[in-house]
């Protein structure tokens, strides 16, 4: 940034970039500032003056963060100095060239089989689909994409070195966080002291990086919002009752002789995350040693969805009760089943069909076959793997396995 500092503040120049900025509005003074988190421009550094700011508002306060065409200029100091110099937002243009219409994507899905839709889904968050193996290898890698498309959704990956996962949590949709070292309850939750909404409210997941290193500033005050949050989506937080949509995804690093899941694969997580009540709460988890390291290979090739547009997809699919709906009229379990089971393996099945059969609009549109594939039996394994791991750690669950779902016979 220090080479656009020079041309705007001293060489008096109109800059503009494509970038992520984001603004706060200071409560006290009304002031606008803004901040360009890619290439380290801070809120105290910068003002948005109130007629730039009347004409962008709308387009800026939508999001914590926005993808746009920033054009940057100075204010100079004023009253000898007492007004400081600071680099001003002169105009700002949303970065979106396209519509996006929901409902042609999903008729379009119906023109490919599942086999292609897979593939069209890889080049869509940049990977080339002839460079995986198997199909297993490629629906792996789209188990990632869950969360993206699914409101509250919570799951743990453990994974080798080198396997992508900072990239596609952090790198291919705006709508997601990735975090990475310390994190506090003000800034994932809310801020009680300058009542201000955290992270929750204005992401659809946030991805905790390298999870075993992750701090918190308090963790039994963590322990306690997490539960609360990760089973109804609930903040209570002094006079701050409300309810927010983000996912938690846990991303670790496993060794190789540790991959294995009828033994204890949580024991070098932070303590917060080993006990029972809190990994039940986690829906599934991704074996992300199934997936290929990066290499040459696996690097987009040929044509694809353009990854702001298919990111923008995945994120309205979460408002799209329709799918948990047919979900719900069609997969049957006993009575018995543990309810945290149930909603688990209810709500993975759900995404997966958000993901790879967007087209299903009715009972009649479900090939079972493919439903049972590609969508039940993968969500009831990944949640089988967080039962048998809390059997490890507490005897309340050894040996408990998850219910057997199926389909049942149903008419239009």
């Amino acid at each position: 940034m220090d080479w656009h500092k020079n041309r705007i503040v001293v060489e008096n120049e109109r800059v503009k970039l494509l970038t992520r900025v984001s603004v706060d509005i200071n409560i006290t003074n009304q002031e606008v500032t803004f901040s360009l988190p890619d290439f380290g421009l801070t809120n105290k550094e910068t003002i948005i003056e109130a007629h730039v700011w009347e004409k962008c508002k709308d387009e800026l306060v939508k999001t914590k963060e926005t993808w746009g065409v920033v054009e940057l200029g100075y204010r100079y100091p004023e009253n000898n100095g007492k007004v400081k110099g600071k680099i001003k937002l002169l105009s700002f243009q949303n970065f979106c060239p396209y519509e996006i219409d929901l409902e042609f994507y999903k008729d379009v899905r119906k023109e490919f089989n599942i086999r292609e839709w897979i593939d069209i889904l890889l080049g869509a968050i940049d990977y080339n689909a002839a460079g995986y193996e198997t199909e297993h290898q490629k629906l792996a890698m789209l188990t990632r994409l869950l969360p993206f498309v699914e409101k509250r959704l919570n799951l743990i990956e453990l994974a080798p070195k080198g396997t992508g996962k900072s990239y596609l949590f952090g790198g291919v949709s705006r709508y997601g966080y990735l975090s990475a070292g310390k994190m506090t309850r003000a800034k994932l939750f809310y801020d009680l002291a300058r009542r201000e909404e955290g992270l929750v409210f204005f992401y659809d997941y946030i991805a905790f990086d390298e999870i075993q290193k992750v701090e918190f500033d308090n963790p039994n005050e963590m322990t306690q919002t997490l539960q609360g949050y990760m089973e109804q989506g609930t903040v209570k937080i002094g006079d701050k009752n409300d309810v927010a949509d983000a996912g938690f995804v846990m991303l670790g690093n496993i060794d190789e002789d540790k991959m294995n899941e009828f033994e204890n694969m949580f024991a070098s997580l932070p303590t917060i995350f080993k006990t029972s009540a809190l990994m039940d709460r986690i829906h599934g988890f991704i074996k992300g040693w199934e997936i290929p390291r990066m290499n040459e290979g696996l690097k987009i090739s040929g044509w694809a969805l353009n990854s702001e547009y298919f990111s923008t997809i995945m994120h309205l699919l979460r408002d799209d009760a329709s799918y948990r709906a047919i979900v719900d009229r069609i997969v049957e379990y006993p009575a018995i089943a543990d309810t945290r089971d149930t909603e688990a393996i209810k709500r993975i099945t759900t995404a997966f069909l958000k993901l790879l059969f967007p087209h299903v609009r009715t009972l009649k549109d479900i090939n079972v076959r493919e439903f049972q594939t590609y969508c039940l039996r993968p969500a009831t394994k990944m949640r089988q793997i967080i039962v048998r791991q809390m059997g490890i750690i507490d005897t309340q669950y050894k040996g408990v396995t998850v219910p057997t779902f199926t389909i049942r016979d149903y008419e239009e």
